[in-house]
């Protein structure tokens, strides 16, 4: 018999092969890392799966019991006939392709399924291109052994299931059940399985030979009368051809949460991920973004970003960074970019007003004409319809978001207080005041959606500012008061005030809800973006709406473009909830409040405690506080050398000064202050400084006056600095 040598040979080899350690079956499935991983929602459900390994692709570790008997039978039936009966070496079918290799015969397969497995685990094993040597055969017998003493049947057979490599990237049976016929490894049939089966001898062999492979393999396995027969081969060829579809069937993986997942979903990391994001209220808040964006896609709006926040916990309940498949680019996070804030900063200028009693609600602002010097020339900020109104209320000024009476507002503060104050809000501002101006009040500075959900979540917890977080646990301890509850509840009774609003926004509009908002809508310059949030007593919803680009939006603002979306979503939120509204808290005092001239309607108005009034006339308009308006500072003036000294004055102008208020020079000469005062300057970095009667500072500004060579013409009388 020409295989005796042979088999005599392995025999002694495999039964005096000595004892090694293999790891443990607990070990090998600990050590198994699915390839995808997986975002779960609050409750549990599955929100998104990301791919975190491209190297191979491997799905969660499947039991045995959780396998298709139909695909155990045939893969038994193709790899190892013997696999209940031998101890992990087939001598028989190893001495016959050891013949074959000592006879310079083409390689032959004699490897069990234990020793399959052997390969599998251990490093020095695993398949390369040119067939294993007789010391590396040597070392998977005596693995495959060690297999055997310690394993059962069923734990070699779960492993391997699990570990081999059936086509292309697919390692396990999840992944080549879920990559060739889009189904989990239980539901596969028999025609299914022995497609896969047929795999394993040649993971890429081409689809005939997997066909061929496949057929024998039924007729072979067959425990059926028409296990082999024509609906079998039929059903046979259907799955071949299944398998082989370009990328596979994949069954549909979930993916409604790409931004969240691309935050918290790594490699390395864990492979199931809890999130506090809520399925339902995720994907409603995706669909409603879609849905409107689509509305006004003519109006030239590709992309949104949606928030909603759980107020008493800071649980990002819904977080849609983009929308999907109209965006030019979809993995850009629209909560996380920084975009201009328009009107949306409002709420927290007029907050820290009210707070420090700079005003009340009922306080009248001078809503007329304004020019304020800055280093580039004159500021004149304007109201969206281009008119004004003259003297109105903070509250009117406010709800129906005026430009002129905020710039006024930001005067009486100073715009680096203001700054601090955003700060304080969570706000990553990292320019100081000076740099943003005036115009800050209007929104000037880049914030994030996220930022500015969580600023208005702290107006609706009373003035509290604590982080959002998009995973559960402790409640992070970094919270503060920002402004007082009192002064948050104004803020808060303003947005709602459905008829001051109207002066701006009409009576009908997409912010009147039938239950209790406060909100506030915002749009930045050049129609780029704009902005809806707002609050309940419970949530907390953020949009923006406008072009990752950067491009303008066509007649786009807050009211058309980011306010129905906010509106659905909180019409979904407080659907079965009775209505409610925030309460009044210590410290304010409700007045009956009286317009002289009948600048407004009487009403019932809320003040912070010693600062409320019956009687509201013109006098008490505020306009500002006093402040230099001429020269800017950080200008540059030239004096030209062909044109008389004594005609070449500046004219020192200031605003909200009273009676008594002086201009101090840099020589150390004082002048009045209430009417213009044309200055002779001399060359070099001059200072002029405003104080009042009792000689307190009020104002300073800087600049710089420059000489001219004669008859150099370059330079204008007044130019801006580099």
């Amino acid at each position: 018999m020409i295989l005796a040598p042979a088999l005599a040979l392995v025999l002694t080899l495999v039964t005096s092969a000595t004892s090694i350690s293999p790891p443990s079956p607990a070990d090998v499935r600990a050590a198994w890392q699915p390839s995808d991983a997986v975002l779960l929602d609050r409750r549990g459900e599955v929100l998104h799966e990301r791919r975190i390994d491209a190297t191979r692709r491997r799905l969660v570790w499947t039991a045995l019991d959780d396998v298709s008997p139909a695909l155990v039978s045939a893969v038994i039936a193709s790899e190892d006939r013997g696999f209940t009966e031998h101890r992990g070496v087939d001598a028989r079918a190893l001495a016959a392709a050891a013949w074959s290799r000592l006879r310079g015969g083409p390689p032959r397969g004699g490897s069990t399924i234990t020793m399959q497995l052997a390969g599998l685990l251990d490093p020095a094993l695993r398949r390369r291109r040119e067939p294993r040597g007789l010391v590396q055969k040597w070392r998977q017998v005596r693995l495959a052994r060690a297999l055997e003493s310690r394993w059962t049947k069923d734990q070699i057979l779960e492993a391997y299931l699990n570990l081999v490599t059936f086509r292309g990237e697919l390692t396990g049976v999840a992944a080549a059940a879920d990559g060739l016929f889009g189904k989990a490894p239980h539901g596969l049939t028999r025609s299914e399985s022995s497609v896969l089966a047929a795999l394993l001898r040649g993971p890429g062999a081409s689809s005939e030979l997997v066909r061929r492979r496949a057929r024998a393999l039924a007729g072979a396995d067959a425990a059926g009368a028409d296990a082999a027969g024509p609906n079998a081969v039929d059903a046979i060829d259907a799955s071949v051809e299944r398998a082989f579809v370009a990328d596979g069937p994949h069954a549909q993986r979930r993916a409604d949460a790409p931004h969240v997942a691309q935050r918290l979903l790594h490699a390395g990391g864990p492979t199931h991920v809890a999130s506090t994001l809520d399925a339902g209220i995720q994907r409603l808040a995706a669909q409603t973004l879609r849905r409107h964006l689509l509305a006004v896609r003519g109006a030239r709006v590709a992309d949104g970003a949606v928030l909603v926040v759980d107020n008493a916990s800071g649980d990002v309940l819904a977080y849609v960074g983009s929308s999907g498949d109209l965006s030019a680019a979809p993995l850009v996070d629209g909560a996380r970019a920084r975009r201009q804030a328009g009107s949306a900063l409002k709420p927290f200028l007029y907050g820290l007003a009210l707070d420090r009693r700079v005003l009340t609600p009922a306080t009248l602002l001078e809503d007329s004409p304004l020019e304020i010097a800055v280093a580039g020339g004159l500021y004149r900020p304007r109201n969206y319809d281009e008119s004004f109104r003259g003297p109105v209320s903070a509250r009117v000024a406010l709800a129906a978001s005026l430009n002129v009476p905020a710039v006024r507002v930001l005067t009486l503060l100073g715009a680096e207080t203001f700054v601090d104050e955003l700060r304080r809000l969570g706000f990553g501002l990292d320019q100081p005041g000076d740099w943003y101006g005036p115009a800050l009040a209007l929104g000037s500075a880049d914030v994030t959606l996220w930022e500015m959900t969580g600023a208005y979540r702290a107006l609706a917890n009373g003035g509290t500012w604590t982080p959002l977080r998009l995973t559960p646990g402790a409640r992070d301890a970094d919270a503060r008061s920002v402004i007082s509850e009192a002064a948050a509840f104004l803020v808060a009774h303003v947005l709602a005030d459905r008829e001051s609003r109207s002066a701006t926004f009409g009576l009908e509009n997409v912010l009147a809800t039938p239950f209790w908002t406060a909100v506030k809508t915002g749009t930045s310059k050049d129609m780029r973006d704009n902005w809806a949030i707002g609050y309940t007593d419970h949530y907390t919803v953020g949009v923006w709406v406008g072009n990752f680009s950067g491009d303008a939006m066509h007649d786009v603002s807050g009211v058309a473009g980011a306010a129905p979306v906010w509106r659905e979503v909180m019409d979904f939120l407080q659907e079965g909830r009775a209505p409610s509204r925030l309460p009044p808290p210590a410290g304010l005092v409700h007045q009956h409040v009286a317009y002289a001239g009948g600048l407004e309607p009487a009403r019932d108005e809320w003040f912070l405690a010693g600062t409320e009034t019956a009687n509201v006339t013109a006098v008490e308009t505020v306009a500002g506080r006093p402040r230099i308006h001429a020269p800017a500072s950080g200008a540059i003036y030239a004096i030209d050398p062909d044109i008389p000294r004594e005609r070449q004055r500046i004219a020192l102008t200031a605003r909200g000064v009273r009676k008594g208020a002086q201009f101090v020079l840099d020589d150390g000469n004082r002048v009045r202050a209430d009417a213009p005062y044309l200055w002779l300057p001399q060359p070099g970095v001059r200072q002029i400084m405003l104080v009042d009667k009792a000689g307190k500072e009020l104002d300073r500004v800087r600049f710089e006056v420059r000489g001219l060579r004669p008859g150099r013409r370059t330079l204008a009388a007044v130019a801006a600095p580099n």
